[in-house]
């Protein structure tokens, strides 16, 4: 399984993407390596068949994907866990004996993005 590129890769003057000198290395130096790097672009690369969580802290809480792979180069299912949604359920237990107008404040002390709750 190639999941690497082949040749040495530096990045382009905008900070992404490839420079031209490594497009120009891969183009005129050897066909092998061209074709090696077109399949890996177009196509990407097949992962293992199975599933995995992994979690990364975010300034509102801890943002997780699930996802789950059946052996092709695209994922089979892909959950977000975005961490607004649920901080959002606080908003019950932060309102509790307070009045109709302090729901405002509590929701905006939570901050939430309502992109990822909607998700």
């Amino acid at each position: 399984m190639k999941i690497a590129w082949p040749a040495q890769l530096s990045l382009g003057a905008d900070g992404m993407g490839q420079s031209l000198d490594h497009v120009r290395h891969i183009m005129g130096q050897s066909m092998e390596a061209l074709i090696h790097h077109f399949k890996l672009v177009t196509e990407g690369f097949r992962v293992p068949a199975g599933q995995v969580y992994t979690a990364i802290e975010s300034p509102r809480g801890e943002l997780g994907y699930h996802v789950v792979s059946d052996g092709g180069t695209r994922p089979f299912r892909v959950h977000v866990r975005d961490p607004s949604f649920v901080n959002l359920q606080a908003t019950a237990a932060m309102s509790e004996g307070g009045m109709i107008a302090d729901v405002i404040a509590a929701i905006a002390s939570i901050d939430p993005v309502m992109g990822g709750v909607d998700r």
